[in-house]
């Protein structure tokens, strides 16, 4: 700020998961190599703090396979986004998502620049580039940016991190997972026909497939903050966490409740929903979810609204409970992902 310079960010969304880390990285890049004169920095910023980093498991892993230090990141947490609006040297490049939370509103006239896979919830102004495309992997619509410049850019790096982000997203280019597209499949094609000493898809899928589900160490806090987005409504804030183990033994771990509580009252959210998933050596998700909060009403509106869901609709079917104040369901649609859930939350609120 004192020295006038103009930064150009690239932000991935608040749960800063593979994708969206790998995305801004990668853009990023491509931005830094690829503009003239470069009179902006090109920074890519993880969405998260620092202290959160850790728990990214499969993001750790990737970058720490690929000799990327921790220290050369850049957290929310250690760049001062507000501050450089205020000066008037901020633009923004928005991946992986393209609604900025409400605490985030005076930033949207900093956005230039929209790539996002999910569909389209919010108008952006003509001056804004708009990329928003229901592919399996916002890293493919990544990719096609990059594919589309100048040759020589894309490096092995790079590339490598592409590729493994568009196959776990992808759920290993599945059919059954109900997430790839053919252009992720063309992208992950594209990516190989230019390094084929990239990894056999099995083995990356399931190294990084290992480091995602490898919740052994983690608290309960810490595994709901792992995947975590919410939804805002007039008066409430709902959490929906990822969690990557069985409803059953997570609803039984010891202190849950207290867990529960603590969360929710620290972060003042009024109701949190627990999204579990796993998948099958077809790579076929089976999916559940646990809906929690100590007002009732609360809890029984949102727990109408995702049973009544019609776009998609879920299928639910109740699971036994040890507690009162959650209900559990086993999820019949599981194609249906938190992408799809969360828009009927919202709606709800």
């Amino acid at each position: 700020i004192q020295h006038r310079q103009e930064v150009h960010v690239v932000m991935g969304n608040e749960a800063c998961d593979l994708d969206s880390t790998v995305s801004a990285l990668a853009l990023a890049f491509f931005l830094a190599k690829t503009s003239t004169p470069p009179k902006a920095a090109f920074v890519p910023v993880l969405n998260i703090p620092r202290s959160d980093f850790a728990l990214r498991t499969e993001t750790t892993f990737l970058l720490r396979e690929h000799g990327i230090p921790d220290s050369s990141l850049i957290f929310r947490d250690e760049i001062d986004l507000a501050g450089l609006h205020r000066a008037g040297l901020l633009s923004l490049t928005l991946v992986d998502h393209h609604v900025l939370p409400s605490t985030d509103a005076a930033l949207e006239e900093a956005v230039v620049d929209v790539l996002d896979h999910r569909p389209l919830e919010r108008e952006w102004a003509p001056s804004c580039q708009l990329t928003v495309e229901l592919v399996g992997s916002c890293a493919t619509l990544v990719t096609e940016r990059i594919a589309q410049g100048p040759p020589g850019v894309l490096d092995r790096t790079t590339a490598a991190l592409l590729h493994g982000t568009i196959l776990l997203d992808s759920i290993n280019l599945s059919p059954a997972g109900g997430k790839v597209t053919p252009r992720d499949v063309a992208c992950v094609s594209l990516l190989e026909s230019r390094f084929p000493e990239l990894p056999a898809h099995d083995s990356i899928y399931r190294a990084l497939q290992a480091a995602k589900f490898d919740v052994s160490g983690l608290t309960t806090e810490q595994m709901l903050r792992k995947d975590l987005k919410t939804v805002t409504g007039d008066e409430q804030v709902i959490a929906i966490s990822g969690i990557y183990m069985d409803t059953e033994l997570f609803l039984r771990r010891p202190g849950l409740l207290q867990d529960l509580e603590a969360f929710c009252c620290t972060r003042g959210f009024s109701a949190l929903v627990a999204m579990t998933v796993s998948f099958n050596e077809h790579y076929e998700p089976t999916r559940q979810l646990a809906v929690y909060s100590q007002h009732e009403a609360l809890r029984s509106m949102l727990c109408r609204a995702l049973e009544e869901a019609t776009t998609p609709a879920l299928h639910l079917q109740a699971l036994p409970s040890p507690w009162p104040c959650v209900s559990a369901y086993a999820q019949g649609n599981t194609l249906a992902s938190r992408k799809k859930v969360l828009p009927i939350l919202r709606a709800a609120l």
